[in-house]
């Protein structure tokens, strides 16, 4: 008799890398729960995933900034997930955002606070269920250094970038496997309108299918060869050079 697989959680579902992620979830068999704002939109992909890959979806509402409802929220999931999926995020506008607190704090709380007060309570309660499970975060390689051209989100998945590397080593003698990843450029919703370099960019549904394959694999960072290098080279350049540096 085959065993059932443990549901999935992805939150901020309504992202085309998410929906990617997820699809990759469901082909491996897993039941999913569809998290976002204004869940009644997911209507759609809840549809989707049980028609094709015939597994079990719900959808749910979710605001990570809404730190108040967290509690509420992972009360009222059909069943607590074994893996945890969180793909929210927003870019913002660095130029109208920088110096007006209420934009800088939507992108620090949409991208830093409300993911890592949300996943902190996911793990406690995670991390005493009998089998393996794992959080996966989805940070961005612009956390690695700042750049003038988008230090406020930049910082913000810094920060979140250090959260989970922090609860990495928490849960270190658990089975509870934290992993974060580091997007570059990604072909998205969020993305589109950019010039991005045609090498250093990657499909959604490749780069969703690369992650799932990480984390089923126990990686605790997933970082594409082509932005480690590169990233590499970044963070090494001594600062009076970078800081003259325009890229």
């Amino acid at each position: 008799m085959t065993t059932p697989k443990a549901p999935v959680l992805i939150i901020g579902a309504r992202s085309d890398m998410a929906r990617g992620i997820a699809a990759q979830y469901a082909k491996l068999g897993h039941p999913l729960q569809l998290a976002a704002r204004n869940h009644d939109t997911l209507e759609r992909d809840v549809a989707d995933f049980k028609i094709r890959y015939n597994v079990d979806v719900t959808a749910h509402e979710c605001d990570v900034t809404d730190t108040a409802s967290h509690d509420a929220f992972i009360e009222g999931l059909p069943a607590l997930p074994a893996i945890a999926v969180c793909a929210v995020g927003v870019l913002g506008d660095q130029d109208a955002d920088a110096g007006d607190i209420k934009a800088t704090n939507q992108v620090f709380d949409t991208n830093f606070v409300g993911p890592a007060l949300l996943l902190e309570k996911l793990a406690a309660k995670m991390v005493e269920l009998p089998d393996a499970t794992a959080i996966v975060g989805i940070g961005s390689v612009a956390g690695d250094r700042g750049r003038g051209k988008n230090y406020i989100y930049g910082s913000a998945k810094a920060g979140f970038a250090a959260y989970l590397s922090g609860m990495r080593q928490k849960y270190v003698d658990s089975t509870l496997q934290i992993m974060t990843v580091k997007p570059g450029f990604v072909r998205t919703a969020m993305t589109a309108g950019m010039e991005t370099p045609a090498p250093l960019t990657t499909d959604a549904d490749a780069f969703a299918e690369r992650v799932v394959k990480a984390q089923q694999a126990g990686k605790l960072v997933y970082y594409d060869l082509r932005w480690r290098v590169l990233m590499s080279v970044i963070c090494h350049v001594p600062e009076p050079i970078f800081k003259k540096m325009k890229f």
